[in-house]
């Protein structure tokens, strides 16, 4: 059965793309425009009652929220593809922290930079500088924190690529490229050496090829 993977044209979606093309999976993308609202259509809302991106389908099994459904494929495919949940109980702990880490710490205020910077306009509210110059000092704080912790191992969780890693992809893409901040990468050293790593995966760079 392929999965049937909902928007993929938006960042969260690529998560899950990414982590499928890593786990070997066959899927497929439906397009959703955000823009015209067809994530507010009764049809969407039966799949994901917030309206929000991504949503899988997997024969008769649906799931949303792009965290979980990593998680989910990681765990159904462990023995297939790459493993992104770590060998022990110990690393698997790690993985789910820094997973942790991304949604709590790293993505609020990157997410915030993402809004103002490059979808303002299009969402049809005002940019706002001072939520842009806080949003920066907030994710500055997070990257000097990954700066410190990338010195003393290659990936977040360790010497493994992991759903950790992956997590960062979409949104820290943005960052250096539409959001125009990646200084933020570049000037320290290790994120940097990290970011270079992650983003030359093969995987990754399917999903962009995918999605241009």
């Amino acid at each position: 059965m392929v999965v049937k993977v909902y928007g993929p044209d938006y960042a969260s979606p690529k998560r899950v793309l990414v982590c499928l093309v890593e786990k070997e999976v066959e899927f497929e993308t439906v397009p959703v425009n955000l823009v015209t609202g067809e994530n507010r259509s009764p049809e969407y809302l039966k799949l994901q009652p917030f309206g929000s991106l991504p949503v899988i389908q997997d024969g008769d099994y649906t799931l949303f929220e792009s965290r979980a459904i990593i998680r989910y494929y990681a765990e159904k495919y462990k023995s297939q593809g790459t493993d992104l949940l770590g060998k022990t109980i110990e690393d698997q702990g790690l993985v789910q922290q820094w997973l942790e880490v991304e949604a709590h710490n790293f993505h609020p205020p990157l997410n915030d930079l993402v809004l103002h910077i490059m979808f303002s306009s299009v969402l049809g509210f005002t940019r706002d500088e001072q939520v842009i110059k806080e949003s920066e000092e907030k994710l500055g704080k997070v990257l000097d924190v990954y700066e410190d912790r990338l010195s003393k191992s290659r990936y977040l969780a360790g010497d493994f690529f992991s759903l950790a890693d992956l997590s960062h992809l979409p949104f820290t893409n943005y960052l250096v490229g539409p959001v125009g901040k990646e200084y933020m990468i570049k000037e320290r050293k290790h994120v940097s050496a990290w970011w270079d790593d992650i983003s030359s995966r093969p995987s990754w760079q399917k999903v962009l090829q995918l999605c241009k």
